[in-house]
């Protein structure tokens, strides 16, 4: 008997990445809740700060320095972070729904997702206009248009429709990055710019001044202004306004009035016609308890503001503190808005135009003190971080208290093991009975029923291939860890070219109340049930268990013709070594507990981890490959070290010829490896020469998690094999050849 961590009583929900919620996530990673899981949702990895936009779009920061890595910023916190969208809430079972995944229970929530423009009244808009919100999609655009522009004959048209603040920096940044660009490519056809305002003045809320500042600004840039031109058409190749009047153009930009996603509304949230959420003075929906909203989709009733981001930014510390107070059950504290505030417009190069009140002033060193204020606000949600979060080096916040969690809390001091440690039939059940397995011929037993064990027939003249893993949880989502887990239990399957069958599961959920375990094994246990079934095999049955941490473990079994499998001895001299996925993941996930590794560069990891090697080893199988491996724990060169040993042969492999995960590079030069790579290096003792000093070298040794295939081809076989993985979907990568041995010669040598 061994006492218990502090079980999960409670769930704090965040969705969306916006300014508000990077101040809750960094709050709580300086002072964690016990019992309370921190969960954040996000369609965005990186989420854009809306203050640099303007000089990301002119050039003046970098991608990284103008956005928040929620990924890093929900490590700090100790937050799980799905990166998912959602589509729906249930506010009666308190749960988010999404479109691929299944429901996220919460018991306090927080939204925080922005605004998008409103373009569905207007003809067209949806189809041949570009919005400027959500920002991190005009981002990932921006490049298109600069592609677009740089590759026109002529002079391109562009038009930005909505003159306040956003629509005129967007306009001026725009055009000086572009004219840029084009003076670098020896083309001086500057772009015509449009600015279509429904106003009678560009930045209608502004004061007097800086509108005439900014219609003097325009002017000298060469902008064209079309004032009391309220757009009512986007066609394919331009706008018509009230008039009837037609504008050609080649790009169209959307900056107007903000709309708001539909699911809150749709799920009963009280909202203004607009769809923006309408929250109290404690940024608490009106309608319903322990929702909370902030800044653009929020409307606070007593104080309705401008849809603007220091309004967002200055509702971050008030929205942590009443999430704090309503996951105690105490009252919220009331929040009062500022009226005026100081607005630094930027005008596309280093200069910009203050306003405030009635007052204004332009210049250089306006932009110097914007550049000051927005960097000084990025710091602090990326470089003031400490290196761990704050959750073993502060003070803690209260316990929750109610009498439920007091429950829990005395059932958890002391643990049974043994059989006492199991999950209980109830949650146990539940869970169960939302996965659907496949139904697989052959299985005679599976997971549906009372009976204790499987029951499976292998066809005559066939053998069983069998092959187990088991894991701790390597990221914070349960669901997609399933999935990665179950992918990599495959990978042996797979390799010896071996038919998906069915699959026995344990899976171990950490000690929590009985829903929120419920939970943690339903979604896990779906993600694994779906690369299951994808794969064409059925879960059976299997053990579960209450633990230190979230854990899943598969045993998986194939069926195969015992005259064509593939094995790892078997590859010749003259063939040639086939790598199905990039390497790096064990150094970027080294990296990502340390808080070193981009919230990008862990997405691509995740989604390389994803992929089946299914369809990459029915290939191998189908062309005639001589040997075959899975690269998972060993790395690349302990794989095939095993595979060369076994087939009493040596290879030459290309190390630049070896595809590379994003940042895998990146984070070896820094100095990190996994906790394995001290095992794994061993194996340099049979590698001949090797360019030591290469970046990409350590990445030899780096273990991998549901890593790519590693197989050998005859020549013959070579082209219509990499074509056939390409059709396939694969990325096959040629990496080296296998080479004969010889007494006392090192089995690989590494050339770069």
């Amino acid at each position: 008997m061994r006492a218990a961590p502090t079980p999960i009583l409670k769930d704090l929900v965040l969705v969306g990445g916006g300014h508000s919620h990077v101040f809750v996530l960094k709050g709580f990673g300086m002072s964690p809740m016990p019992g309370v899981r921190l969960t954040l949702i996000g369609r965005d990895v990186h989420t854009p700060y809306s203050g640099m936009l303007p000089g990301l779009i002119a050039g003046h920061y970098t991608y990284d320095e103008a956005h928040i890595d929620l990924q890093k910023l929900a490590r700090f916190a100790g937050a799980r972070f799905l990166h998912d969208d959602v589509v729906g809430l249930d506010v009666e079972a308190r749960t988010l729904l999404f479109r691929d995944r299944p429901p996220v229970g919460y018991d306090v929530l927080s939204i925080d997702i922005g605004s998008t423009p409103a373009k569905n009244s207007v003809p067209g808009a949806d189809r041949f206009a570009t919005a400027v919100k959500p920002i991190g999609k005009l981002v990932a655009k921006w490049d298109e248009v600069v592609a677009r522009v740089l590759d026109a004959k002529g002079k391109a048209r562009i038009g930005v429709v909505g003159a306040g603040a956003a629509g005129t920096e967007m306009t001026l940044a725009m055009q000086y990055r572009l004219r840029n660009l084009l003076r670098e490519a020896g083309n001086t056809a500057d772009p015509e710019f449009h600015l279509f305002s429904s106003s009678a003045d560009v930045l209608p809320t502004h004061n007097a001044g800086v509108r005439k500042r900014f219609r003097r600004i325009l002017a000298e840039r060469g902008v064209q202004v079309h004032l009391a031109s309220r757009v009512t058409e986007v066609l394919p190749n331009g706008v018509k306004d009230q008039s009837g009047c037609e504008y050609p153009l080649d790009e169209i930009l959307w900056t107007t009035q903000a709309g708001a996603q539909q699911w809150p509304a749709e799920a009963g949230l009280a909202v203004t016609p607009g769809g923006f959420i309408k929250v109290g003075d404690t940024l608490e929906s009106i309608s319903h308890s322990c929702v909370f909203a902030a800044g653009d989709v929020a409307e606070m009733v007593n104080h309705p503001r401008e849809k603007a981001g220091v309004f967002a930014v200055r509702q971050g510390p008030p929205l942590e503190e009443n999430l704090r107070r309503a996951l105690l059950g105490r009252t919220g504290r009331k929040f009062r808005p500022q009226k005026q505030f100081l607005s630094l417009v930027s005008t596309g190069d280093a200069y910009a135009v203050a306003s405030r009140w009635f007052l204004s002033a332009e210049g250089e060193w306006v932009w110097r003190w914007k550049d000051h204020i927005d960097r000084k606000f990025m710091r602090k949600f990326s470089e003031d971080l400490p290196m761990q979060n704050m959750a073993e080096m502060s003070s803690p916040g209260p316990l929750l208290t109610d009498d439920e969690a007091r429950a829990t809390l005395a059932a958890a001091k002391m643990r049974c093991a043994g059989c006492g440690g199991k999950i209980g039939a109830g949650p146990l059940e539940r869970a169960l009975a939302k996965i659907e397995p496949l139904e697989r011929e052959g299985v005679v037993v599976g997971l549906r029923g009372a009976d204790d064990a499987a029951a499976i027939t292998v066809p005559c003249g066939k053998v069983a291939v069998q092959s187990v893993d088991f894991f701790r949880a390597f990221c914070d989502d349960p669901y997609l860890f399933g999935r990665i887990t179950a992918n990599h239990a495959l990978g042996d399957i797979f390799a010896k070219g071996a038919e998906a069958h069915s699959a026995l599961a344990i899976a171990v959920a950490p000690y929590a109340r009985e829903s929120k375990v419920e939970e943690a094994l339903h979604h896990m246990l779906y993600g694994a049930n779906e690369a299951l079934r994808e794969a064409g095999a059925a879960l059976v049955g299997g053990h579960s268990s209450e633990g230190a941490d979230l854990s899943l473990g598969l045993s998986v079994t194939g069926i195969a013709d015992p005259n064509r499998l593939m094995r790892k001895g078997g590859a010749r001299p003259g063939d040639t070594l086939v790598l199905t996925k990039p390497i790096g993941v064990g150094a970027l996930f080294a990296a990502d507990m340390m808080g070193q590794a981009t919230g990008r560069w862990i997405t691509s990891a995740m989604e390389s981890m994803c992929r089946s090697n299914a369809a990459a080893a029915q290939v191998f199988l189908a062309h005639g490959a001589t040997a075959c491996t899975d690269v998972t724990g060993f790395g690349l060169a302990g794989h095939l070290a095993e595979m060369l040993g076994a087939s009493n042969a040596a290879a030459e492999i290309e190390l630049g010829a070896i595809p590379l995960l994003d940042g895998a590079v990146e984070v070896t030069l820094a100095g990190h490896r996994s906790s394995l790579y001290p095992q794994n290096v061993r194996v340099e003792a049979l590698i001949e020469g090797g360019p030591h000093g290469e970046p990409a070298y350590p990445l030899l040794f780096d273990p991998q998690t549901a890593g790519g295939l590693l197989a050998t081809v005859p020549p013959h076989a070579l082209d219509e094999t990499l074509a056939a993985l390409e059709r396939a979907g694969c990325e096959p990568a040629v990496i080296g050849r296998v080479t004969p041995a010889k007494d006392g010669e090192a089995r690989i040598r590494v050339q770069s």
